[in-house]
């Protein structure tokens, strides 16, 4: 969970990463944004709490995360000797800034993802923390990503264009033949997408352990019938042994 001033914070910081690193796009970028800030501010980054980030303002925290992940891993790539031609340092950003645009669902009112889940036994049994709106289109989340960023007229690069499109690595089938090349000729040309999918399993990695340690560290709730059961236990004991105050 965050707090609302990190809430806050970590949009104020996304706002400004636009304006700094794309500033020939920011126009069209601040109009998307503007239009969506109410839905992306709060929304999470996936539905079920053992996933990454399911609660509110979770998107927001997930994608500044992935940034600096993909920055970091750039870096160490770059110091182990790798080649990392062929894109340009604000393509990796725009791409890891947005590869993730599709989960605020399509424009128009009430045509969000993600919509709290109101059953509290999907929310206890399954940690279903959101269910996901039946009244919009099926869509993958890459192909969403592209659509919004088409019809606010945001112009990207091939490389920024492949590596949103192909972000989840062969956890999505159609992307093998991206990943798994039968020739040279065939390989990616860039190790942009691999960079992007690794970032982005990482920051997911870590949510999902920020998530696990808070759940094993929270104190147990203890139901009534426990508490009805210990009641019961002392007054046995009490009957059992009555020379003991």
């Amino acid at each position: 969970m965050l707090e609302a001033e990190k809430i806050k914070s970590n949009w104020d910081e996304y706002r400004n990463r636009v304006n700094t690193l794309f500033p020939e796009r920011a126009d069209k970028l601040n109009k998307l944004y503007d239009e969506y800030e109410d839905r992306i501010v709060m929304m999470p980054a996936s539905s079920v709490a053992h996933y990454h980030n399911a609660f509110a303002g979770g998107y927001i925290d997930h994608v500044l995360r992935v940034m600096d992940c993909v920055e970091k891993l750039y870096n160490s790539w770059e110091s182990m000797g790798s080649d990392m031609s062929g894109y340009e340092y604000n393509e990796m950003m725009f791409a890891a800034m947005h590869h993730d645009l599709g989960k605020c669902g399509f424009p128009g009112s009430g045509r969000e993802v993600y919509q709290v889940e109101t059953s509290d036994w999907h929310r206890k049994n399954m940690g279903r923390m959101y269910k996901h709106n039946e009244n919009i289109p099926f869509s993958m989340v890459p192909d969403l990503s592209i659509y919004l960023l088409q019809k606010y007229q945001i112009q990207m690069s091939w490389n920024e264009f492949q590596a949103i499109r192909i972000h989840d690595g062969i956890y999505d089938d159609a992307n093998k033949p991206y990943f798994i090349a039968r020739s040279a000729q065939a390989k990616l040309k860039t190790n942009l997408p691999l960079l992007l999918h690794h970032a982005d399993h990482m920051a997911s990695q870590i949510e999902y352990e920020r998530w696990r340690s808070f759940k094993n560290n929270s104190p147990k709730p203890v139901s009534p019938k426990a508490k009805a059961t210990k009641k019961s236990a002392l007054k046995n004991l009490a009957e059992q042994n009555p020379e003991i105050d």
